[in-house]
């Protein structure tokens, strides 16, 4: 049974006081049952934006011209889905307020268990819909995520979580995902950097601060020495500090050219939605 409407007022009175909850998590009581009830079996991913990824092969440039970007991971699950349904509003962006992105650009939901969310919150869409809705997402600044997120099956009241896929479209200011630095360990590694993604501080770097006023949604870049320094074990490869970087001395790399390919089979053994 689908969750009521009602539900949404009080989404955004919890979601205000998620550090709060997040802390607690590290309590090994508590944490347990939070990763039982709402993180077990995750495999959640962000995506770069496509602009700032480099392959960092070898050999010469020309032998890795065609290498798919980050986004078609997106279009993989997209093209592969039976169903699709979007969400009139962002939940986390409603719920916070925000001025800086569009809160009406919603997560997309995919797989079977789509189809029983309540019509109140959206509507089911065609694929190519669907893939409109990715690409005005990417041109407003916003960083897709993607994978099994089973809080989403269980606030939306709809079943299995493996028949539900996950698109959220994050902005740094609002993202529910903040609170990542504080969750315990066992969660938070549910969402992940894609495999073999690397962000890291090029020679190029000024310390000129700009990356690490409110880019960084889990606070993984600061200033040390005055150059730019990066958390390894924070970052989740978003690549916004990229982006923003006036000088270019951020660089989001992949040594290996099957990167697309491992992130979509890590995907699709945790969420079916053909």
């Amino acid at each position: 049974m689908s969750t009521p409407h009602w539900i949404r007022p009080l989404i955004h009175k919890i979601f205000r006081q998620r550090f709060f909850w997040s802390r607690l998590t590290r309590y090994r009581p508590f944490g347990r049952l939070v990763h039982r009830l709402l993180f077990e079996e995750d495999q959640v991913f962000y995506l770069p934006a496509n602009r700032v990824i480099e392959i960092n092969e070898s050999a010469d440039a020309g032998d890795v011209v065609g290498v798919p970007v980050p986004s078609a991971v997106l279009e993989h699950f997209i093209r592969a889905a039976g169903f699709h349904w979007l969400m009139d509003f962002c939940i986390c962006r409603e719920s916070a307020g925000c001025r800086d992105y569009p809160p009406e650009l919603g997560c997309l939901f995919m797989g079977e268990a789509a189809r029983h969310i309540n019509p109140r919150f959206g509507r089911p869409i065609s694929m190519q819909a669907a893939l409109a809705h990715a690409e005005k997402c990417r041109e407003a600044g916003l960083v897709h995520m993607i994978g099994r997120n089973k809080i989403d099956a269980l606030w939306l009241g709809v079943s299995p979580s493996r028949k539900l896929l996950t698109v959220c479209n994050c902005c740094p200011c609002c993202c529910l995902w903040q609170v990542l630095p504080m969750l315990h360990p066992r969660i938070s590694e549910k969402i992940s950097r894609m495999p073999g993604v690397r962000v890291s501080v090029t020679n190029a770097c000024t310390g000129c601060g700009l990356c690490t006023r409110s880019v960084c949604f889990v606070n993984a870049i600061g200033l040390e020495n005055g150059q730019a320094v990066i958390d390894a074990d924070a970052c989740r490869g978003c690549g916004r500090c990229a982006g923003i970087c006036p000088h270019n001395a951020i660089a989001v790399t992949v040594k290996d050219t099957a990167f697309i390919d491992k992130t979509i089979e890590r995907i699709r053994n945790a969420v079916d939605v053909q």
